[in-house]
């Protein structure tokens, strides 16, 4: 049953990925801001994660779904950066991402968003048979949400919830505590839904000490399953719009977000062009 414990350089573009990949499984697909996506649908992102369990030799294996956020802060900051080079499956979630992956020559089946994701891993409470989820959140009102919530559909899915105190992250014993009681834990899925670059972060630093487990940087996508986020229209999905809805519901954050993030994001894909000339 659920239950719960106690509880940063400047550049034009993203460093150069390292000669080897630290993909699983090699690709062929083309380095796009220094990255390598995965020509993974939704559904092959949770069947693969799901039924490829991790070992002790693997470790943990990464899960980043990078929007023009995530380029626009990579780009400037080369820890980021290093984090989303180490991923074990990256997809692309924002649109422009995807767009412009595809006109680089990336072979990708579409826009994968870690909500999609969460919601196929979820759909089918069999399919978590064996697994152990540790949830690392931003409040204590989405973790009571995701214990009642597991507690109905996945009564047997056992999982803890901890919710960080505000500054953990820039707290080694706090965050050296944590990765101590996930590893006590063990884990086999691992969901950080404290935004980023924090997630990302948090395992790029502690990858040695984390046990093996799928982690999954997965937002607010909790939030939207669960309704204390108000989900995009269907019509504005459809039109890839979710970022005006997200401006409609929070405008004074979500325009002082987009606009850094939208330059960023140019000048990251002026600098990719440019690096093949």
């Amino acid at each position: 049953m659920p239950r719960e414990i106690d509880g940063t350089m400047t550049g034009d573009s993203i460093p150069a990925r390292r000669s080897t990949p630290t993909h699983d499984q090699p690709s062929d697909s083309p380095a796009v801001f220094g990255l390598t996506f995965d020509d993974l649908d939704i559904d092959q992102c949770a069947r693969r994660m799901l039924t490829d369990r991790r070992t002790p030799a693997q470790g943990v294996g990464l899960f980043v779904t990078p929007n023009i956020q995530h380029i626009a802060l990579a780009r400037t900051d080369p820890d980021f950066a290093a984090a989303m080079r180490e991923a074990q499956i990256v997809v692309a979630d924002g649109f422009p991402v995807y767009r412009f992956a595809r006109y680089r020559g990336a072979a990708l089946p579409g826009r994968v968003t870690g909500r999609e994701v969460v919601e196929r891993m979820f759909a089918d409470p069999a399919a978590l048979a064996g697994h152990r989820g540790y949830f690392l959140l931003d409040s204590d009102d989405t973790a009571r949400l995701i214990r009642d919530w597991l507690g109905q559909i996945a009564p047997d899915f056992i999982c803890e919830t901890y919710v960080p105190p505000f500054g953990f992250d820039r707290d080694p014993a706090r965050c050296a505590a944590i990765v101590d009681s996930i590893a006590a834990f063990a884990p086999t899925l691992f969901f950080l839904c404290v935004g980023a670059p924090k997630s990302e972060l948090f395992v790029h630093h502690y990858r040695a000490t984390l046990p093996p487990c799928w982690a999954l940087c997965v937002g607010q996508s909790f939030r939207l399953l669960l309704g204390t986020t108000r989900p995009p229209p269907a019509a504005l999905v459809s039109l890839n719009l979710e970022w005006l809805w997200r401006i409609i519901l929070e405008p004074r954050r979500m325009i002082a977000r987009y606009g850094p993030s939208g330059v960023g994001f140019l000048r990251a894909a002026l600098a990719d062009i440019r690096r093949d000339r």
